[in-house]
């Protein structure tokens, strides 16, 4: 048989000899190094120029840069086939989203909520690569409007969408001006710039 292990104390006696709380001074903190406080800045500027380059940048619209918008033609959900070209004179939010992806789920409603208050400007959502039943199941339970579905992928592949969800900016001129990627919190923000900056005298007047 195995002896029988001495009980573990609750607690450990303290000294009386031990110095009081009080008088006993705290350790001084270790100063960065001029080194240190170089690399802490860097990482800083990294972060800084993350931020923009990936949430800011992309939102900005580049008119030097604008391409024309490939033509894009696919099936909606209510009412005659989509067709981009019939929507030129106007300024077009183009959607692009799925089902199952969950930002996009965040983001619908901040571009549906806008195109409910902004009547003269085309919001279209693109569901992208699945089939039109699913698509159209979870448009109907949401209350999405203006849906069209790129179940085969043309449009997804000629605006080089390759992340979800993916807004497309087009000009009443048919040019695109500016492509947002990711789930933005202040998306109508966003969209209400791009609208005061591309507005014309004639879309302008048409509002």
């Amino acid at each position: 048989m195995n002896p029988e292990l001495p009980a573990v104390p609750s607690a450990l006696p303290v000294s009386s000899d031990a110095a009081p709380a009080e008088t006993v001074a705290p350790a001084p903190k270790a100063k960065r190094s001029p080194l240190g406080r170089i690399l802490d800045l860097a990482a800083i500027a990294i972060v800084l120029y993350a931020v923009f380059h990936f949430f800011i940048a992309p939102r900005m619209l580049a008119k030097s840069a604008a391409q024309p918008a490939p033509p894009v033609a696919l099936a909606a959900m209510d009412g005659p086939p989509f067709s981009l070209a019939e929507h030129r004179g106007r300024i077009v939010f183009l959607d692009f989203w799925a089902s199952w992806c969950g930002p996009c789920k965040l983001s619908l409603p901040l571009a549906e909520h806008f195109a409910s208050t902004h009547p003269k400007v085309d919001v279209i959502a693109i569901d992208s690569g699945e089939a039109p039943a699913i698509a159209g199941a979870y448009a109907h339970e949401h209350g999405l409007k203006n849906v069209v579905f790129d179940e085969r992928g043309q449009a997804t592949h000629a605006f080089a969408v390759d992340a979800y969800p993916t807004m497309i900016v087009i000009d009443a001129k048919g040019a695109v001006q500016a492509k947002w990627v990711g789930y933005n919190p202040a998306l109508e923000d966003n969209m209400a710039s791009a609208v005061a900056a591309l507005a014309t005298p004639k879309s302008a007047s048409s509002q």
